[in-house]
């Protein structure tokens, strides 16, 4: 689950007023290409959560087609509508489950802590902001989940949200988003070029990175220019195979699942992504996932996976192209009628 998320809300495939255009599948580049069974099977591990009438329907039909590529494409063709919401371009970023060392005890090299939530924070409380709680505003209390040993990693395991800690005994912790400090989510990469040490074409994950790692203590307090701050949580029922959770309190899918805006994207609802760039995508995802940074109607970050391969290719990800709900058949025509 992404920096920034909340509990599942249902939310309305468009709760705010949205321009809307209805397309048929021979529109979508790549449709027919794509590996409908794998998308059928990340559509059908959330659709028992989606609580909207128009859609359980669907979800019924769905776990009883035959899992193969013709059965599949024929379900999504037939049950629903392709509709752009918004203005493309979009805009697809991705993001990973960092693998990172750690121990359960500060000690050695091992200095930079992961916090759980501490229990006076509440939903929609504003608490201290990430220089104060780097600065030890609550140390000391026992909320440190594990220690890990670049201040970086700290940084952008909060930003993924979540995480396999390999601690020192050789075990794996696995930790997922368990709240964050209430502030508004404020982007580093945008700052760098606000203060112009960098294009926009210059800033990645792996830049910013080694920006931060370059000058430790100006690096620290660019940081500290995001006052949002993430909680964790240790999370012991996933099978080291699944992915992480996600903001419907299921594991996400490598590259099937996406996080999106909920204003305007249903949690549940598949979406055709055609991400243009170095490595084009064209293929069925599922809106699995929300995200801090993940504002927009035409806005996607892609999961990639977990390792360091996977956050490779995550940081660079700064694609443009365009994102096409799917939205069941009735569902389609009375937003175009809204």
């Amino acid at each position: 689950m992404r920096a920034g998320l909340g509990i599942l809300v249902a939310a309305v495939m468009a709760a705010q007023p949205a321009p809307a255009e209805m397309l048929e599948f021979d529109a979508l580049d790549g449709w027919y290409d794509d590996n409908h069974v794998e998308a059928l099977q990340t559509f059908l591990s959330t659709c028992d959560l989606i609580d909207q009438p128009d859609w359980q329907p669907v979800c019924a039909v769905a776990a009883d087609v035959p899992q193969d590529d013709a059965s599949a494409r024929s379900f999504f063709e037939l049950f629903f509508k392709p509709v752009v919401v918004g203005t493309p371009p979009a805009l697809f970023t991705g993001y990973f489950e960092p693998e990172l060392d750690g121990s359960p005890v500060r000690s050695g090299r091992f200095q930079y802590p992961i916090y759980r939530r501490p229990p006076e924070l509440r939903e929609g409380m504003v608490y201290h902001s990430r220089s104060a709680i780097e600065g030890g505003a609550i140390a000391g209390r026992g909320l440190e989940l594990a220690w890990l040993d670049d201040p970086v990693d700290v940084y952008f395991l909060q930003v993924q949200g979540s995480g396999r800690i390999r601690m020192t005994d050789g075990s794996v912790m696995r930790v997922g988003y368990a709240g964050a400090n209430g502030h508004a989510y404020r982007s580093v990469g945008k700052e760098m070029i606000r203060r112009g040490t960098h294009t926009l074409d210059q800033v990645s994950a792996q830049e910013i990175a080694a920006h931060v790692r370059a000058e430790p203590t100006a690096g620290r307090a660019l940081l500290d220019t995001n006052p949002s701050y993430v909680f964790f949580r240790k999370i012991s029922t996933l099978d080291p195979k699944d992915g992480p959770i996600g903001a419907m309190g299921r594991s996400i899918t490598t590259l099937r699942s996406v996080a999106i805006d909920p204003r305007y994207t249903l949690l549940g609802a598949p979406v055709w992504i055609e991400k243009d760039g170095r490595d084009p995508i064209r293929r069925l995802m599922v809106a699995q996932d929300t995200g801090g940074a993940i504002k927009g109607m035409q806005r996607a970050d892609i999961f990639y996976g977990t390792g360091a391969g996977a956050g490779n290719a995550a940081g660079t990800i700064k694609d443009g192209g365009r994102m096409v709900l799917l939205v069941p058949i009735d569902r389609a025509f009375a937003m175009l009628e809204d």
